[in-house]
């Protein structure tokens, strides 16, 4: 079966199209078949298990083997992140600059950004020593310590890249690169120490600066914030807090790769990869015009239907791309059409699309609430089964919305004709399928979260690539693969450099203090709630929702607790709040993939997402005040598995 070309398909970038140089472009495509090959191994591991499970074998070492290709996926995606200058920065400011004013604000954020990449370089090259002094062994004689080195190797690329693309010109790079190795210096001087008793002397960074840390803490913290608002990448901001504060306990750096590597290869975090890698199968190839078709057929019709065919449709992408901004850059092409020749304003149509562009947020397996689930410890299914109805909730207000928003007089009655609704299930059944087989495996208990994650990622690739033949194996293949790496490398790297910030966050008990204050301060339980609310809205306004996981999710779990608030419903409140901050001025990501993507002004996008954001708000607020929303499914989880 084919289809026709899809006119989305070019929104994923051709990461080697734009080389010049032979030997660059060799290492380009070797990177990206090195992550598709890695990608693709990760589908293996758990589908070989599924079908040994029924020998009573399995593969030696696979769930090891399976964590660590999640490692390296994550690594290898942040090197290819940097390679694109797609690393993710809480901060755009440098983009509004020009001339020396933007070169000297590049080169400061890019000092502190190599400076700090090379330290984390550092710290793992003296876990990966450790580890291999240690000897441990995985399976089939192979080393563990062979694989945790893509960590050192990883960091290594990113800093060179970082130091690459600070500008075209040698000067700036070279100034860059002087400015680093003088802070490098400064901080952290080389000193021979005698690591064994032959004598040999082995050289190793002591991190002891010429200069008492203790009186630099502050003053490091204030230029890494500034460095931050110049655009420093989010992994480097975390990280780079995280070494300025344990520099300040001396506390061996080395206890940061400990900590990202203990995060990373956490058992249920190879869903995050697998899960988005179904997503970009999903938008790559052609279901998002066959979708169009199911859901114009089946609501076109009704008043409002556009809006009805744009939060369903957005929604049930995001689930799948993890509300990473794919929804509005695949199908921005196809709906806003269908907006405005429903007459439409385009305020409206731009509003609604970019609002909607995130809806699938607290749907399963969307990756936010993947990872929300690792970080709180919360239980996977409980999380998902949560989040259906306030999601549902959220999509029935987009809808809504959009009913009241359409033009009172149609320029044409259109009536329901069955036999083309029936045409377009039809051709599209295979992609609606995909949701049954994604919560099929999910909720069955006859596989593992990681397990139902690589039979949907296989599902979505047999579909697109041999069913509908939208995807090309030799050609479309290695690009979406890598771009979905991409995207997983940019999180893994925010979440592993978070880890130690977090970690010392809880080592100096600052949840506890935070309790402590909280509870002294705010006595009900409902007044606590408002006060969340907008705290998040806060964070949501400053902070991308993956360092907003990691780093504040640890602090809100304990208030929760003390406030007797449900884990499920807090999670979820926490997740509808982010949502927010992707509509939410001034680092909204859709706002910018919306101006991106329909080439329209900032200010022109923002006052058209207005009504979506106060919609959205409504449903924020009913989710945060009626917990039986959330709540009520997970106490269903018992009957279900009954």
């Amino acid at each position: 079966m084919t289809s026709e070309p899809n006119p989305s398909a070019t929104f994923l970038p051709q990461p080697a199209s734009s080389v010049k140089t032979g030997w660059r472009r060799a290492v380009w495509n070797g990177e990206n078949l090195l992550v598709t090959l890695t990608l693709g191994l990760m589908i293996f591991f758990p589908l070989a298990e599924i079908i040994l499970r029924f020998w009573s074998k399995g593969i030696s070492g696979s769930s090891f083997f399976e964590q660590h290709l999640t490692l390296i996926v994550g690594m290898l995606g942040g090197a290819i992140a940097a390679r694109e200058q797609r690393l993710l920065s809480l901060s755009t400011l440098v983009s509004v600059l020009k001339g020396k004013w933007k070169t000297a604000v590049t080169i400061f954020a890019t000092t502190f950004a190599v400076t700090i990449t090379v330290f984390l370089c550092i710290a793992a090259v003296n876990f990966v020593q450790l580890e291999k002094e240690a000897g441990k062994i995985i399976a089939y004689d192979i080393p563990l310590w062979a694989l945790q080195s893509i960590l050192p190797v990883g960091f290594a690329v990113i800093a060179a890249r970082l130091l690459w693309h600070v500008s075209e010109s040698w000067l700036v790079r070279g100034v860059t690169l002087l400015l680093s190795l003088a802070l490098l210096w400064l901080t952290c001087p080389l000193m021979p120490t005698l690591q064994d008793g032959t004598g040999a002397h082995h050289f190793a960074l002591a991190f002891k600066p010429y200069v008492p840390s203790s009186s630099l803490v502050v003053v490091s913290l204030g230029l890494l914030f500034i460095a931050t608002v110049f655009g420093a990448p989010v992994f480097v901001t975390l990280g780079g807090a995280a070494l300025i504060l344990f520099w300040g306990e001396d506390v061996p750096i080395a206890s940061l790769t400990v900590e990202h590597y203990k995060q990373v290869i956490n058992p249920s975090l190879p869903t995050i990869p697998l899960f988005t890698l179904a997503g970009y199968f999903l938008a790559e190839g052609g279901a998002s015009k066959r979708f169009v078709r199911v859901f114009q057929a089946l609501f076109g019709q009704l008043r409002g239907g556009a809006a009805i065919v744009t939060a369903l449709l957005c929604a049930f992408f995001t689930s799948f791309t993890g509300a990473s901004g794919v929804t509005i850059l695949a199908l921005g092409g196809l709906l806003m059409p269908v907006l405005l020749a429903a007459k439409y304003s385009e305020r409206s149509a731009l509003g609604l699309l970019t609002g909607a562009g995130s809806l699938g947020l607290l749907f399963p397996p969307c990756l936010p609430m993947i990872l929300y689930a690792i970080i709180a410890k919360s239980t996977m299914k409980e999380m998902f089964l949560g989040g259906l109805i306030p999601g549902l909730l959220l999509v029935g207000l987009t809808a809504l919305w959009g009913i009241w928003a359409s033009p009172k007089e149609s320029s044409e009655a259109r009536h329901f004709d069955a036999a083309e609704a029936g045409r377009a299930i039809w051709v599209a059944k295979w992609d609606l399928l995909l949701p049954a087989v994604a919560l099929g495996a999910l909720f069955s208990g006859k596989a593992t979260p990681v397990e139902a994650a690589a039979v949907t990622a296989l599902y979505a690739f047999i579909v697109e690539t041999f069913v509908y033949r939208d995807l090309k194996v030799t050609k479309d293949l290695p690009r979406v693969m890598t771009e979905c790496g991409l995207l997983v490398g940019g999180v893994l790297l925010i979440l592993g450099a978070a880890m130690g910030f977090t970690n010392y966050l809880i080592d100096a008990e600052i949840p506890a203090h935070a309790v402590d204050w909280v509870t002294g301060a705010i006595k009900s339980k409902w007044v606590f709630l408002f006060v969340l609310n907008l705290f998040l809205l806060v964070v949501g306004c400053l902070m991308d929702i993956y360092s907003a996981i990691v780093v504040v999710v640890p602090l809100l779990v304990p208030l929760g607790q003390a406030f007797g608030i449900d884990p499920i419903h807090l999670g979820i409140i926490f997740m509808a709040n982010l949502q927010l901050g992707y509509l939410t001025p001034p680092v909204g990501m859709n706002l910018f993939l919306s101006s991106y993507r329909f080439r329209k002004p900032m200010s022109e996008v923002i006052r058209s997402v207005i009504p979506m954001l106060l919609v959205l708000l409504v449903g924020v607020l009913l989710i945060t005040y009626i917990p039986w929303l959330t709540t009520f499914l997970p106490e269903l989880l018992p009957s279900l598995r009954r």
